[in-house]
């Protein structure tokens, strides 16, 4: 048989480009070269698409040939240039192994549903609406699911610090990874962190703080056919869970600990995985997410936020949730696929 050809999209423009080159490298690692022929395109922070060979540490310095995906159907796939002629790669199916702006928002992904190509993970609809954590919590309460109380600070918009009750959560709207995010204990420390949320979102995100345990479940499939990985739980030292701004975090962080399956009861955890199943519906996700929750005392279960495409890397929590659930990231990749080539888990 011949190979899928599979474009790998990743890089890209938002604060988490480090972040999407190490998933990428993890899911290059993971691609059956028996199954797939990968044409792997790297988009630099300026913005800039080029074809390479892999994911490497040094790709952007690499010798890549300058390539864009064409938003003509007929194409259904790369334009090239080389030596001064175009030319035509025609793909069957793309990974945009991409996060945050212009990369997990829904942008790729209308770009995709222009080029008529098949892609993994959520559609334009419900990326864009996963992104936005204010209008995620407005359909997921609409839908019966608790979130926490929060405000939404626009550009124009003031906030009276003393109405609020602490502690809360200062972040961007539509950012991920814990950038620009604060916890704020007191009234006085909310307009600084504001202003650090705005560096990377003019729509400002206050959440009042949740006591609980933070969980999630990583979650694959479409519409009735759902498959839930092992729930975790980030067991913190101290502050919020920050991962992916950490120096090493290949060899560990330096605050919390992913407990994967989570410590806790077993009737908890499958009512933490139908709620995450719930929450997916809801938001009219399909392919892959990551659904983070909070697990109160009282055994309530809050919405903390989806993430449309979870990171990939050597110590993510989706993969390492699908792992303990028997699942390996090759035949993640595989399921995705055959999902976005047909719209069903073989």
């Amino acid at each position: 048989m011949a190979r899928l050809k599979v474009g790998v999209i990743f890089g890209g423009r938002s604060e988490e480009h480090p972040i999407s080159v190490k998933s990428a490298r993890e899911v290059a690692h993971h691609l059956d070269p028996e199954k797939y022929e990968p044409f792997y395109i790297g988009i630099t922070k300026s913005g800039a698409w080029r074809l390479c060979d892999g994911p490497d540490a040094e790709w952007e310095n690499a010798d890549c040939r300058p390539v864009v995906l064409s938003p003509d159907s007929d194409v259904h796939g790369l334009l090239t240039l080389e030596q001064g002629r175009y030319g035509t790669i025609r793909l069957d199916v793309v990974l945009p192994v991409l996060h945050g702006t212009l990369g997990e928002d829904g942008a790729m992904q209308g770009l995709l549903e222009l080029s008529g190509i098949p892609y993994i993970g959520c559609d334009v609809q419900s990326s864009a609406l996963c992104m936005d954590k204010s209008l995620a919590y407005l359909v997921a309460r609409s839908a019966g699911i608790a979130t926490p109380n929060f405000w939404t600070v626009t550009a124009d918009d003031t906030l009276d610090p003393t109405e609020l009750t602490y502690p809360v959560f200062v972040k961007p709207a539509r950012s991920g990874s814990s950038f620009g995010v604060t916890k704020v204990s007191r009234a006085e420390e909310l307009p600084g962190a504001v202003e650090s949320a705005r560096q990377y979102d003019a729509k400002v995100l206050i959440e009042e703080a949740v006591v609980g345990s933070e969980i999630g479940c990583a979650i694959l499939g479409t519409g009735s056919e759902l498959v839930a990985g092992e729930v975790d739980r980030i067991a913190l030292s101290h502050g919020f869970f920050r991962i992916h701004q950490e120096e090493t975090p290949e060899t560990g962080s330096d605050n919390s600990t992913a407990i994967v399956p989570a410590d806790i009861p077993e009737e908890s955890r499958l009512r933490v995985q139908e709620a995450a199943k719930a929450v997916y519906r809801a938001l009219g996700c399909g392919g892959l997410a990551r659904v983070d929750m909070f697990l109160k005392e009282d055994g309530e279960i809050v919405l903390n936020e989806v993430n449309t495409f979870p990171g990939m890397t050597s110590y993510s929590r989706y993969p390492r949730m699908m792992a303990a659930a028997g699942l390996p990231l090759s035949e993640v990749i595989d399921r995705t696929i055959s999902l976005a080539l047909t719209g069903k888990i073989r």
